[in-house]
């Protein structure tokens, strides 16, 4: 077993899991648990997070867009990180250079934002995915407009957008309310499908685990793979989508070689008409955190 693999995969399902719970999941003691989660967050391989469902903050149009550059890429990246629309950017090896996803209102924001990006000094090409459906996201979650928050609950959110593992008696010092008073609120948030809490693992070469994005062209009916994709381990994101592919998955593995099985897997299956791949060599933006504004 991948000690620290599992621990992370445990914290992207729950981020909030107790120490006693990961080490009955792992079968590990408590102690070897807590130091590894503590060492794994002091050096920044993981961050645990909660992020605000796009829906609540009335961002109805997701969208994965890749782009090709004239020379290096990092004055484009730079430009990119800065837009508060964008949640993740990466430097990539593939048919493209750098990949980001961006999170609006409406597809009329979309095309004002992707005119900007064509603008962008470096920018030569760009290809447009929109996401129909999410089909597997550890930070999108269900919200269905059924919940209303108050003051408290931005605050609350607020606390745990930088640090989702912080105690509850923390939390109720801040707002000033108990303990209980404070889990009650979490877990409505929760449930309600307005929050989810979950790790962020640093990825890329230069970190322990690598991760490669997949565009899909099926032949048909997709249900299967989209079935497939839900349930392997491995896939860390998957979507249905309108453009170049008919499906896009994020596949996070501990090698090249692992990559290589899990993308051979996919290709192996029967719906798959076409698969490509890009690897992503930097992940030089993953942020979920969001002020505050609901849909309405």
């Amino acid at each position: 077993m991948d000690f620290d693999a599992e621990l992370v995969r445990a914290l992207q399902e729950d981020g909030r899991a107790s120490i006693q719970s990961l080490a009955q999941r792992l079968g590990q003691p408590r102690a070897a648990v807590s130091g590894r989660l503590r060492a794994m967050l002091a050096r920044g391989e993981v961050r645990v997070v909660a992020a605000v469902d796009p829906s609540f903050l009335g961002q109805h149009v997701l969208a994965h867009v890749s782009i090709r550059s004239e020379g290096p890429v990092d004055a484009v990246v730079q430009q990119l990180r800065a837009m508060r629309e964008s949640v993740l950017v990466s430097a990539v090896g593939g048919a493209h250079d750098i990949v980001t996803e961006l999170r609006v209102a409406s597809t009329d924001a979309l095309e004002e934002r992707l005119e900007r990006i064509r603008a962008l000094p470096g920018v030569a090409s760009i290809s447009t995915l929109v996401y129909t459906t999410v089909v597997k996201g550890f930070f999108v979650s269900d919200y269905r407009g059924e919940l209303s928050i108050d003051a408290i609950d931005e605050a609350l959110i607020e606390l745990l957008q930088r640090d989702g593992r912080t105690s509850y008696r923390a939390l109720g010092e801040s707002v000033r309310l108990s303990p209980s008073a404070v889990t009650t609120r979490v877990q409505r948030l929760v449930d309600g499908g307005v929050i989810k809490i979950s790790a962020v693992e640093a990825r890329g070469l230069a970190h322990r685990q690598l991760s490669m994005g997949v565009g899909l062209s099926m032949r048909g009916d997709d249900a299967a793979m989209v079935d497939a994709l839900r349930t392997w381990r491995g896939v860390d994101f998957a979507a249905r989508t309108i453009g170049r592919f008919d499906l896009i998955a994020t596949l996070v593995e501990p090698s090249a070689g692992a990559l290589y099985a899990s993308l051979e897997r996919i290709r192996s299956h029967p719906g798959v008409a076409h698969a490509e791949s890009w690897l992503h060599l930097a992940v030089l933006k993953e942020d979920y955190a969001r002020t505050l504004r609901p849909a309405g």
